[in-house]
């Protein structure tokens, strides 16, 4: 299903029954981010790239070291949920509450959001930061209002369960221990196009900081 959450290895009936939860004009918003959320960072980071910024080698390091833990809770999530989490249909039949999912129940967009910090910081472009948290809260806030629904509408009580005892946003570790399969060699496949955009990033951000680009040249 999601790219956060809970997913599916195999399409999950078209007869389910949509929740209360679903309804809601937050869900139905959510549900248009959540089809278009892949190309949506790139507004987000297009500002960053061009405005003004005091960059440094500083910003660099802690920037990086952003990216790398954001990325790393990201990958666990893919290899608890699988590939499946990059659909774009609200079709899912397994639910995913071990790894990271069970100290939170948006480890991948928990991941996301220190991805997304870290690249405003070593952009040097401090004002955006503030906008940038109200950005994200916004976007995900009401894309998990939808995916929320969905789980709702397929799992109900068990769902319910989990949601109950899990936090939404900030992980905290589990009261016991969930077992699940891992496919790690899944997920690093899985990431590669995410790596590759890393990297296109990290290149556009190097010329700005060689450049000046938008800023004063880095010594």
């Amino acid at each position: 299903m999601t790219e956060d959450q809970k997913e599916a290895v195999a399409p999950a009936p078209q007869t389910v029954p949509l929740s209360a939860a679903e309804r809601t004009p937050a869900a139905r918003t959510g549900a248009i981010l959540f089809r278009h959320r892949g190309w949506l960072p790139i507004l987000f980071l297009g500002v960053p790239l061009v405005a003004p910024g005091a960059m440094s080698a500083r910003l660099w390091i802690i920037g990086i070291a952003l990216v790398l833990v954001g990325e790393a809770w990201r990958l666990w999530g893919v290899a608890a949920a699988g590939t499946s989490t990059r659909r774009r249909s609200r079709n899912v039949n397994r639910l995913v509450t071990y790894g990271p999912f069970a100290w939170s129940r948006n480890p991948l967009y928990n991941g996301n959001f220190l991805i997304w910090m870290g690249f405003a910081v070593i952009s040097g472009v401090f004002w955006f930061l503030p906008v940038a948290i109200v950005l994200f809260a916004i976007e995900y806030s009401l894309i998990v209002r939808f995916e929320e629904g969905v789980l709702e509408s397929t799992f109900d009580g068990e769902y319910l369960d989990y949601k109950s005892h899990t936090p939404r946003w900030i992980p905290r570790p589990p009261a016991a221990r969930v077992a699940g399969d891992l496919d790690w060699p899944q997920a690093w496949r899985s990431e590669v196009s995410t790596f590759l955009q890393y990297a296109v990033l990290i290149v556009a951000f190097a010329i700005k900081s060689r450049y000046g680009i938008g800023g004063k040249p880095m010594p």
